[in-house]
């Protein structure tokens, strides 16, 4: 009796030999002896034995007796294995658990998959992946800019779990062209999206060149307004695979579904390593120049690029995931209809006329103290009491107080002719001063205001650079990094 092989599409067995071409007698009869019980999960393919029986003509050529016994027999084909549709699979997997995603995902890919650890809540990937029992893989962009305590995180994970996290890292060559001509802290200046490229996306492309598919830990709730219609499973829309080509690589995302105290309430019930940073107001975890925590009832990417606009708030990694901006439901966070904030007789609106003229008055009867806002930034809603509390104190001492809106329209002209950097960026006009002096801090209480204003009300002549250079570094020192 000879025997022949066939594939199918479902996916269990544990051999590695060969799908195609002959084999030895020896490896033959190896296949022989296994039972279909005995076979555990780990290959992509099921094989099934055939009983062939084989005849004996007087003239047989005793090489195709050879050929006969082996995996492949004159005659019969290897059945091509099905495409997966991706599509179909997400909505079948609409409403299993992260785990059932987790078991599904390894079980698909072995080890031609890979989990993308960040070091914030994508431990609960890995605590997933554990649970499943089969083998796995973690990867990780050092971007050469992350907090210690990332790095202390990354090495608790390793003991916890007894792996070895794959490092991937910048193009040495391409980080110092871009520090060398744009500085460490471009970013601040021209908006994130090129150091990202530089740091994080093509170091990710050179990664997942290597694998068939990977695993994030993306979820909906994370960006609502970028992120609501992330699948479990997809064709991944702009990086490429191993095989190379459209369609060469495979994005799950098993948390897609799950709220963020959900993941939160699995972490602590499972005492998994976490960052030491979320204990500090840090929710999303990415780079230090561009992580801060959030304010309470901030949403956790405010705490990201928080200089820039809401719908500016990614870093390219997971493009093919981000909502168009023409999309019926906006990509900016902020609402269609705002009401305006700073609202009291002691505060003046100016217009773009009004704090023109005040740009250009060189002698000023009085000081007057300007936020740029814009009435939809939390931070800017943050600090509305505060700065209407300042302006009833200041109305008594003869200081003017005022609001100018500079989001819209306005934002390049304030980007360009107000220092403005972020919202909401705090000028003082001196009495004698030509030229407005930035608030420099991130306190925005009364108190840090009200020394502010009384600090710089002495100056009045913008020749004493000496005192102003004083002032500002005592300002400076008292700074607070978030």
């Amino acid at each position: 009796m000879a025997l022949a092989v066939t594939s199918s599409s479902t996916a269990i067995s544990g051999s590695s030999f060969s799908r195609s071409g002959p084999c030895s007698d020896r490896k033959a009869l190896q296949i022989c002896s296994f039972r279909l019980s005995d076979l555990s999960h780990v290959s992509q393919r099921r094989y099934s034995l055939k009983s062939l029986k084989a005849e004996s003509p007087p003239t047989r050529n005793d090489s195709l007796v050879t050929r006969a016994s082996t995996l492949i027999t004159p005659g019969v084909e290897e059945k091509e294995e099905d495409v997966e549709d991706f599509e179909q699979l997400a909505k079948k997997l609409e409403e299993a658990s992260p785990l059932e995603i987790m078991d599904k995902a390894l079980q698909k890919f072995g080890s031609n998959i890979a989990i993308a650890f960040s070091g914030a809540e994508d431990v609960a990937l890995i605590e997933y992946a554990r649970l499943t029992g089969r083998p796995f893989r973690v990867f990780s962009l050092d971007t050469g800019r992350l907090n210690p305590e990332t790095y202390r995180l990354f090495d608790a994970v390793e003991k916890q779990y007894g792996i070895r996290i794959e490092y991937t890292f910048p193009d040495a060559v391409e980080v110092q062209a871009l520090v060398r001509n744009k500085g460490l802290f471009s970013f601040y200046e021209d908006g994130h999206q090129e150091c990202c490229r530089v740091r994080k996306v093509r170091p990710l492309r050179r990664a997942l060149k290597g694998l068939k598919a990977w695993i994030t830990g993306q979820r909906k709730d994370q960006s609502p307004g970028t992120r609501s219609e992330i699948p479990i499973v997809q064709v991944d829309p702009v990086f490429e695979g191993l095989d190379g080509g459209v369609g060469s690589l495979v994005k799950w995302n098993p948390l897609a579904n799950v709220e963020g105290g959900d993941v939160w309430n699995f972490l602590r019930t499972m005492d998994v390593p976490v960052n030491a940073l979320h204990a500090q107001g840090y929710v999303s975890i990415g780079c230090e120049p561009c992580t801060r925590p959030v304010l309470p009832g901030q949403h956790e990417r405010e705490g990201r690029w928080w200089w820039e606009d809401a719908k500016a708030k990614e870093c390219g990694l997971h493009k093919g995931n981000i909502k168009k901006e023409d999309d019926s439901t906006t990509a900016d966070l902020a609402p269609a209809i705002v009401h305006d904030i700073f609202e009291s007789s002691n505060v003046v609106a100016l217009s773009r006329g009004g704090i023109e003229n005040l740009l250009k008055l060189g002698n000023r009867k009085e000081p007057w103290l300007v936020v740029l806002y814009a009435p939809w930034c939390p931070f800017c809603q943050a600090m509305e009491a505060s700065y209407v509390e300042l302006a009833e104190k200041l109305a008594v001492k003869g200081i003017k107080v005022a609001k100018f809106r500079a989001d819209g329209d306005q934002k390049e002209f304030a980007k360009q002719e107000l220092q403005l950097g972020s919202f909401p960026t705090i000028l003082l006009f001196p009495k004698s001063a030509p030229r407005a002096i930035k608030y420099p801090s991130e306190h925005r209480d009364v108190d840090s205001l009200m020394s502010f204003v009384n600090l710089l009300r002495s100056v009045r002549k913008h020749d004493d650079k000496e005192l102003l250079l004083e002032l500002m570094a005592t300002l400076t020192r008292g700074r607070e990094s978030y």
